[in-house]
């Protein structure tokens, strides 16, 4: 049996958001930046691709910017706000420590450009604590950044909190949305969210496709220089086929999304309740603020490396972290920002599922994961040493 359980890291293209693509792709394939009618039915579909993005998100259509993904969203959004926040004497950047990379290492880059970073610590559970953000605002805060969803331990954050000490404080928000868009609702108005990032690949639209929201009177500084498409803010020949797919994609997530999460939520409590029985295993994160799909545990006296490529042998498809650092031997630094030794750390487990998944797939994987945790243990002379007492378990 073939499992696909990784869908954190992307997801397949639905037939609705191919459907929407292909006619841009094989008739309507003129350049929405020319004059002619051909071109001109491109940046037609552009408008309505836009005003269907803003309404999932309860925006403006003049506030969303198309990007090629997640990434670029986060660094214009980022780099724009200290640039602004730079020219009113204001250089203290406020984010926590277990972001995407596109987010610290946007903000190290600044830091190298003299503005302040403080990483505010996200606990046991993987959550914010709003009195440690109110504590580390000072008056020279130029940007407070916060992960809407983590994508590696799935835990949720009270965004319309951070949102509102924000606007009170007068403070930028901008918020990495990823994880959540498509799978859990998003109201930028009601939630006080200045700037957001969403990626395609995340809800079943193709790859190199995203967006921006910024909020009217966000001023947003170029990271791409060229052209003038996106109102002179992201220069390059706009992707109208991912950018239609997007757009179709999320409207159909948005819409189906509690018929969804009612399918999802059983298959993810299940793997949780099953897998948690394995000795000396643990369950990374909050259960009760978390995104529907995204199961995280860790084995101890195991490696994840070795884990994923026997589950590949059995047809499973999973993760030990963020697929983008996924070459990385180095232990996940979002384990370690909830409090994880380096020992427990490297023997982590993402599954992270789907609405297209079954109940017959999670029973594989039910199945599978434990023969190879105790297989793999029996190799480890960690895993030796532990059950000799000649080390103490950690889990």
């Amino acid at each position: 049996m073939f499992v696909y359980a990784d869908n954190a890291a992307t997801t397949s293209v639905s037939k609705t958001a191919l459907e929407a693509m292909l006619p841009y792709l094989t008739q309507n394939y003129g350049n929405p930046s020319s004059l002619y009618s051909f071109g001109q039915k491109a940046q037609e579909a552009l408008q309505q691709a836009r005003e269907t993005v803003a309404r999932c998100l309860n925006a403006d259509p003049r506030e969303i910017y198309f990007t090629s993904g997640g990434s670029e969203a986060d660094n214009q959004a980022i780099v724009s706000a200290a640039r602004l926040g730079a020219r009113k004497g204001k250089k203290h950047l406020i984010s926590t420590k277990f972001e995407h990379h596109a987010v610290l290492h946007t903000l190290k880059k600044l830091e190298k450009e003299g503005f302040e970073v403080t990483l505010l610590d996200v606990h046991e559970d993987g959550v914010v604590r709003l009195e440690d953000l109110e504590a580390a605002i000072r008056e020279d805060t130029a940007l407070v950044t916060v992960m809407f969803a983590n994508n590696e331990i799935g835990t949720v954050q009270p965004i319309a909190e951070i949102g509102a000490l924000c606007r009170e404080k007068k403070i930028p928000f901008h918020c990495d949305a990823v994880q959540a868009a498509g799978h859990m609702p998003i109201d930028v108005k009601a939630m006080n969210i200045d700037m957001l990032a969403i990626s395609g690949h995340k809800f079943h639209a193709p790859k190199g496709v995203g967006a921006l929201y910024a909020r009217k009177g966000m001023v947003l500084s170029n990271i791409i220089e060229g052209g003038a498409q996106e109102r002179g803010k992201r220069a390059g020949t706009e992707n109208v086929a991912g950018i239609v797919a997007m757009a179709a994609a999320l409207e159909e997530s948005c819409a189906h999304m509690e018929e969804n999460t009612a399918k999802i939520i059983p298959m993810r409590d299940k793997l949780f309740a099953e897998l948690s029985k394995i000795p000396h295993s643990k369950i990374n994160g909050s259960l009760e603020k978390h995104v529907p799909g995204t199961v995280n545990m860790c084995f101890e006296g195991i490696e994840g490396e070795s884990l994923l490529l026997m589950l590949d042998d059995a047809g499973i498809c999973a993760s030990s972290g963020s697929a983008c650092t996924s070459g990385s031997l180095d232990p996940s630094h979002v384990l370690l920002a909830i409090g994880l030794p380096h020992e427990v750390a490297h023997g982590s487990l993402r599954l992270s599922i789907g609405e297209y998944n079954t109940m017959e797939e999670i029973d594989h994987i039910i199945e599978t994961v434990p023969k190879v945790v105790s297989y793999l243990r029996g190799m480890s002379p960690v895993w030796d040493e532990l059950q000799k007492g000649q080390r103490q378990h950690l889990i």
